[in-house]
């Protein structure tokens, strides 16, 4: 379907604030009819998230960790993910921030596809993949403000209690919907 009546053109940017885990700008596009408006613009690197299934004696289970986060004030269960370094493949850091937060190593990874966070203001994608039968390692390799526990949840109890919490995280709920629909 043709939509180019709908695009704007991007402008003059300038940074307003820059952290360690993103920058903030402020641009200045012209929309279709030719006006001009200014908007701000939250670039991150791009993340990845990890959907990893495990059979255990309770039956299938999703390898998931429990984290304090900072922005909502309360732990969170999710599954394993985090931010792509500098000249890494999305693939690359789906594997390392597996094996980082949870002590498993992937057999096999699968994509299940990419999405924007919060296109209206964020410029990053995430990247998810499906980890396929996970081999355990000796030990976590967590950042020093990292603080995670690891554990397995049967899959019915994230499915039945997404929305709710500890199953807040809406990155958390778009991997699951992908895993879900390719019937895995």
């Amino acid at each position: 379907m043709e939509a180019s009546h709908l695009i704007w053109k991007e402008g003059k940017s300038r940074e307003l604030l820059k952290t360690k885990v993103f920058s903030i700008r402020e641009t200045e596009s012209r929309s279709p009819k030719g006006e001009s408006r200014v908007y701000t613009i939250m670039d991150a690197p791009d993340w990845v998230i990890v959907v990893p299934v495990i059979e255990t004696s309770r039956g299938r289970c999703f390898i998931m960790v429990r984290q304090w986060r900072h922005g909502s004030g309360e732990l969170s269960v999710e599954f394993p993910g985090g931010v792509m370094e500098k000249g890494e493949t999305d693939e690359e850091a789906a594997k390392r921030e597996f094996e980082e937060e949870t002590a498993y190593r992937a057999s096999s990874l699968r994509r299940l596809g990419d999405m924007r966070a919060n296109p209206a203001i964020m410029s990053n994608r995430v990247h998810f993949y499906l980890a396929e039968n996970p081999v355990p390692l000796s030990s976590q390799n967590l950042d020093e403000d990292e603080f995670v526990d690891v554990e397995h949840i049967p899959v019915e109890d994230v499915t039945g209690g997404m929305g709710k919490p500890p199953f807040v995280h809406a990155l958390t709920a778009a991997a699951l919907a992908l895993y879900m629909g390719r019937g895995l």
